[in-house]
């Protein structure tokens, strides 16, 4: 059948992601650092994700091919692990408000230290921990690699899991730095590497630590970032740090 659908211009597309979480039906996914479409009966046509891709790759076009299923949809997104897309409606495809042409919370943003500079204080002290976070946004998926936090940083690299798991994430590991995370057992892990070794080329990190949890399928992105840093050329203090289910640094 005739009928609208996405096109994705592989030339355009720079892989930064932005437009994968956009899409609710999970019909684009991450191949070899480019977004394509996983199956054409996964995509609806109404272009959700065109306003989240910063080098407008992503297109509406009217081609002959198979039919959107919903059935298929609801089988797809069980099987990558994303909720039940929100049932469908007609949409108004404008361009956004915002300059840099992609979501607004995937905005580069460099954040402002806490109030009173680094926390110095004991757990015991009374007050609240300010957070050391100095950027957004964090996840490798959703990342420039030309974000200015991460000119003449300390990058760190770390598994989605392991702020949960350790304490004091903030106060050990993440001050000073600039941060990536991402989980190498439910992502593309070779997108990852791809996209750190861009990382590395574009920016003058001074260092890469990486943050994993002690479960083996964790050490995914050991690998990526180690193979992201031979492919950059560059040679870089590089740090492991292996964090126990119970927040014991192995």
């Amino acid at each position: 059948m005739i009928r609208k659908i996405v096109k994705i211009d592989e030339a355009k597309c720079n892989g930064c992601g932005l437009c994968v979480p956009s899409c609710a039906e999970g019909a684009i996914t991450m191949v070899n650092g480019k977004a394509v479409l996983a199956a054409d009966n996964l995509c609806d046509g109404l272009g959700a994700c065109l306003g989240d891709c910063p080098r407008d790759a992503i297109t509406i076009i009217e081609r002959d091919t198979e039919e959107f299923d919903e059935a298929a949809v609801e089988t797809h997104l069980k099987v990558i692990g994303r909720a039940a897309a929100a049932p469908h409606a007609p949409a108004v495809i404008s361009a956004p408000a915002h300059g840099h042409g992609g979501c607004p919370g995937s905005r580069a943003m460099t954040l402002p230290p806490p109030v009173g500079g680094p926390q110095t204080t004991s757990p015991e002290a009374a007050g609240t921990r300010p957070s050391q976070l100095r950027q957004w946004p964090v996840q490798l998926n959703l990342v420039s690699t030309t974000a200015p936090y991460f000119q003449d940083a300390d990058l760190l690299i770390t598994a989605d899991c392991v702020p949960f798991a350790c304490g004091d994430f903030h106060k050990d590991f993440l001050a000073g730095k600039a941060l990536v995370i991402g989980c190498p057992k439910l992502d593309d892990n070779r997108f990852y590497q791809e996209k750190l070794t861009e990382l590395l080329r574009l920016s003058s990190v001074k260092s890469v630590t990486v943050l994993r949890m002690e479960v083996p399928c964790c050490g995914g992105i050991v690998v990526a970032a180690k193979q992201a840093l031979a492919a950059s050329g560059k040679a870089l203090p590089f740090t492991e740090v292996v964090i126990g289910l119970n927040g014991s640094v192995k």
